[in-house]
Protein backbone atom coordinates (compact mmCIF):
# COMPACT_ATOMS: atom_id res chain seq x y z
CA UNK A 1 0.00 0.00 0.00
CA UNK A 2 1.75 3.07 -1.43
CA UNK A 3 0.35 6.13 1.20
CA UNK A 4 2.94 8.48 0.37
CA UNK A 5 5.02 10.67 -2.32
CA UNK A 6 8.37 8.57 -2.81
CA UNK A 7 10.12 11.68 -4.54
CA UNK A 8 11.51 12.35 -1.27
CA UNK A 9 13.92 10.59 0.90
CA UNK A 10 14.09 12.47 3.71
CA UNK A 11 11.99 12.86 6.54
CA UNK A 12 11.26 13.37 10.56
CA UNK A 13 8.86 11.50 12.13
CA UNK A 14 7.02 11.63 15.86
CA UNK A 15 7.89 8.34 17.00
CA UNK A 16 6.21 7.77 20.43
CA UNK A 17 7.19 3.96 20.53
CA UNK A 18 3.12 2.93 19.87
CA UNK A 19 1.53 1.14 17.35
CA UNK A 20 0.62 3.90 15.00
CA UNK A 21 3.84 5.56 14.96
CA UNK A 22 5.95 2.50 14.79
CA UNK A 23 3.11 1.09 12.02
CA UNK A 24 3.81 4.73 10.21
CA UNK A 25 8.24 4.32 10.54
CA UNK A 26 8.34 1.08 9.19
CA UNK A 27 6.10 1.90 6.08
CA UNK A 28 8.26 4.75 5.40
CA UNK A 29 11.46 3.29 5.81
CA UNK A 30 9.96 0.77 3.35
CA UNK A 31 8.82 3.45 1.13
CA UNK A 32 13.08 4.44 0.84
CA UNK A 33 13.13 7.15 3.60
CA UNK A 34 15.99 8.30 5.33
CA UNK A 35 13.58 8.81 8.58
CA UNK A 36 15.50 10.86 11.57
CA UNK A 37 13.18 9.43 14.55
CA UNK A 38 11.75 12.39 17.17
CA UNK A 39 10.89 11.11 20.66
CA UNK A 40 9.45 14.27 23.31
CA UNK A 41 9.48 13.36 26.74
CA UNK A 42 6.73 15.39 28.05
CA UNK A 43 7.04 14.03 31.66
CA UNK A 44 4.29 11.03 30.43
CA UNK A 45 3.49 8.66 33.18
CA UNK A 46 3.62 5.77 30.90
CA UNK A 47 7.44 6.76 30.34
CA UNK A 48 8.23 3.04 29.43
CA UNK A 49 7.08 4.05 26.03
CA UNK A 50 10.60 6.36 25.66
CA UNK A 51 12.82 2.92 26.02
CA UNK A 52 10.08 1.26 24.04
CA UNK A 53 10.83 3.87 21.26
CA UNK A 54 14.53 3.76 21.57
CA UNK A 55 14.77 0.05 21.01
CA UNK A 56 12.35 -0.21 18.38
CA UNK A 57 14.66 2.84 16.60
CA UNK A 58 17.56 0.45 17.16
CA UNK A 59 16.34 -2.07 15.79
CA UNK A 60 15.27 -0.75 12.56
CA UNK A 61 18.18 1.17 12.25
CA UNK A 62 17.11 4.80 12.15
CA UNK A 63 18.48 7.73 13.76
CA UNK A 64 16.40 8.64 17.57
CA UNK A 65 16.66 11.43 19.39
CA UNK A 66 14.76 12.36 22.50
CA UNK A 67 13.79 15.41 23.07
CA UNK A 68 13.48 17.42 26.65
CA UNK A 69 9.74 18.52 26.63
CA UNK A 70 9.03 18.72 30.37
CA UNK A 71 7.98 21.74 30.52
CA UNK A 72 4.67 20.49 28.92
CA UNK A 73 3.75 18.86 32.53
CA UNK A 74 4.33 21.81 34.29
CA UNK A 75 1.55 24.29 32.14
CA UNK A 76 -0.50 21.49 30.58
CA UNK A 77 -2.26 19.13 33.40
CA UNK A 78 -3.60 15.80 32.16
CA UNK A 79 -3.95 12.37 33.75
CA UNK A 80 -1.75 11.13 31.53
CA UNK A 81 1.16 13.30 32.80
CA UNK A 82 0.28 13.87 36.80
CA UNK A 83 0.36 11.19 39.43
CA UNK A 84 -1.99 12.61 41.39
CA UNK A 85 -4.72 12.24 39.09
CA UNK A 86 -6.55 8.98 38.00
CA UNK A 87 -6.31 7.77 34.56
CA UNK A 88 -9.92 7.08 33.70
CA UNK A 89 -10.97 3.61 31.86
CA UNK A 90 -13.29 3.02 29.38
CA UNK A 91 -13.51 3.62 25.52
CA UNK A 92 -12.34 6.21 23.89
CA UNK A 93 -15.84 7.73 22.61
CA UNK A 94 -16.69 7.98 26.21
CA UNK A 95 -16.45 11.89 27.18
CA UNK A 96 -14.29 10.78 30.49
CA UNK A 97 -11.35 10.38 28.01
CA UNK A 98 -11.36 13.80 27.26
CA UNK A 99 -9.25 14.02 30.46
CA UNK A 100 -6.48 12.17 28.83
CA UNK A 101 -6.01 15.27 26.31
CA UNK A 102 -2.78 17.31 26.84
CA UNK A 103 -3.51 20.23 25.47
CA UNK A 104 -2.09 21.47 22.28
CA UNK A 105 0.48 18.22 22.59
CA UNK A 106 0.85 17.79 19.25
CA UNK A 107 0.84 21.33 18.09
CA UNK A 108 4.07 21.68 20.58
CA UNK A 109 5.93 18.49 19.09
CA UNK A 110 5.01 19.17 15.91
CA UNK A 111 6.56 23.20 15.52
CA UNK A 112 9.59 21.41 17.21
CA UNK A 113 9.90 18.67 14.70
CA UNK A 114 9.38 21.07 12.38
CA UNK A 115 11.87 23.36 13.17
CA UNK A 116 14.22 20.66 13.34
CA UNK A 117 13.29 19.44 10.31
CA UNK A 118 13.49 22.63 8.28
CA UNK A 119 17.33 23.80 10.22
CA UNK A 120 18.67 19.91 8.51
CA UNK A 121 16.43 20.35 5.08
CA UNK A 122 14.53 17.73 5.53
CA UNK A 123 11.30 18.80 3.69
CA UNK A 124 8.85 16.10 5.05
CA UNK A 125 7.45 15.71 8.67
CA UNK A 126 5.51 12.54 9.60
CA UNK A 127 2.94 11.64 12.66
CA UNK A 128 0.78 8.90 13.18
CA UNK A 129 -2.78 10.57 13.27
CA UNK A 130 -5.66 8.06 13.02
CA UNK A 131 -9.35 7.83 12.47
CA UNK A 132 -9.89 6.75 16.12
CA UNK A 133 -8.19 9.90 18.01
CA UNK A 134 -11.09 12.21 15.86
CA UNK A 135 -13.57 12.11 18.67
CA UNK A 136 -11.39 13.20 21.63
CA UNK A 137 -7.83 14.43 20.07
CA UNK A 138 -8.64 17.84 18.30
CA UNK A 139 -5.00 17.84 17.01
CA UNK A 140 -4.61 14.84 15.03
CA UNK A 141 -8.02 16.00 12.94
CA UNK A 142 -8.00 16.48 9.43
CA UNK A 143 -8.33 20.46 9.88
CA UNK A 144 -5.94 20.40 12.27
CA UNK A 145 -3.60 18.99 9.73
CA UNK A 146 -4.70 21.51 7.01
CA UNK A 147 -4.64 24.40 8.95
CA UNK A 148 -0.91 23.35 10.58
CA UNK A 149 0.15 23.12 6.63
CA UNK A 150 -1.07 26.32 5.63
CA UNK A 151 1.16 27.76 8.89
CA UNK A 152 4.55 25.82 8.05
CA UNK A 153 4.08 26.83 4.45
CA UNK A 154 4.41 30.61 5.32
CA UNK A 155 6.09 30.11 8.50
CA UNK A 156 9.62 29.61 7.43
CA UNK A 157 11.66 30.10 4.23
CA UNK A 158 12.23 26.71 3.87
CA UNK A 159 8.79 25.09 4.84
CA UNK A 160 8.44 21.83 6.07
CA UNK A 161 5.38 19.84 4.49
CA UNK A 162 3.05 17.67 7.59
CA UNK A 163 2.44 14.16 6.52
CA UNK A 164 -0.07 11.78 8.44
CA UNK A 165 -1.29 9.00 5.67
CA UNK A 166 -3.10 6.90 8.29
CA UNK A 167 -5.37 9.80 9.30
CA UNK A 168 -8.60 8.10 7.39
CA UNK A 169 -7.55 4.49 8.79
CA UNK A 170 -8.74 2.89 12.20
CA UNK A 171 -6.16 1.37 14.26
CA UNK A 172 -7.51 -2.29 13.02
CA UNK A 173 -6.11 -1.37 9.53
CA UNK A 174 -3.20 0.03 10.82
CA UNK A 175 -2.41 -2.81 12.94
CA UNK A 176 -3.50 -4.88 9.21
CA UNK A 177 -0.73 -2.91 7.46
CA UNK A 178 1.58 -3.13 10.25
CA UNK A 179 1.75 -7.55 10.21
CA UNK A 180 2.17 -7.38 6.28
CA UNK A 181 5.83 -5.61 6.75
CA UNK A 182 6.49 -7.21 9.97
CA UNK A 183 6.05 -4.63 12.26
CA UNK A 184 7.63 -5.85 15.86
CA UNK A 185 4.20 -5.02 18.15
CA UNK A 186 5.97 -7.30 20.52
CA UNK A 187 8.13 -4.03 21.67
CA UNK A 188 5.57 -1.36 21.72
CA UNK A 189 3.81 0.16 24.24
CA UNK A 190 0.21 1.56 24.65
CA UNK A 191 -1.27 1.59 28.20
CA UNK A 192 -1.14 4.98 30.05
CA UNK A 193 -0.83 3.95 33.20
CA UNK A 194 2.93 2.98 32.35
CA UNK A 195 3.11 -0.12 34.87
CA UNK A 196 4.94 -3.35 34.44
CA UNK A 197 2.51 -4.63 32.12
CA UNK A 198 -0.28 -3.12 30.49
CA UNK A 199 -3.52 -2.43 32.28
CA UNK A 200 -6.12 -3.91 29.68
CA UNK A 201 -8.74 -1.28 31.20
CA UNK A 202 -7.70 2.30 30.06
CA UNK A 203 -8.67 3.68 26.63
CA UNK A 204 -5.28 3.08 25.54
CA UNK A 205 -5.07 -0.30 26.16
CA UNK A 206 -8.89 -1.13 25.47
CA UNK A 207 -8.53 0.69 21.88
CA UNK A 208 -5.20 -1.38 20.98
CA UNK A 209 -6.99 -4.84 22.15
CA UNK A 210 -9.90 -4.43 20.06
CA UNK A 211 -7.79 -3.02 17.00
CA UNK A 212 -5.54 -6.54 16.74
CA UNK A 213 -9.14 -8.78 17.53
CA UNK A 214 -10.62 -6.68 14.07
CA UNK A 215 -6.74 -7.34 12.43
CA UNK A 216 -7.84 -11.37 13.12
CA UNK A 217 -4.73 -10.96 15.03
CA UNK A 218 -3.56 -11.59 19.14
CA UNK A 219 -1.94 -8.34 20.70
CA UNK A 220 1.67 -10.02 21.76
CA UNK A 221 1.75 -8.25 25.08
CA UNK A 222 1.36 -9.50 28.33
CA UNK A 223 -1.80 -7.91 30.40
CA UNK A 224 -2.61 -7.74 34.34
CA UNK A 225 -5.13 -10.10 34.87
Amino acid sequence: MNLIDTTITKAVIIFSGGIDSTTLLYHIRAQGYDVTALTFDYGQRHRKEIDCAAKIAARIGVEHKVLDLTILNKVAASTITRQELEIPEGRYNEDIMKLTVVPYRNLIMLSIAAAFAASQWIPELFYGAHSGDHPIYPDCRPEFIEALNRTLAVGEWNPVRLRAPFSHMSKGEIIKLGLKIEVPYELTWTCYKGKEKPCGKCGSCIERLEAFEYANAKDPLDYEK
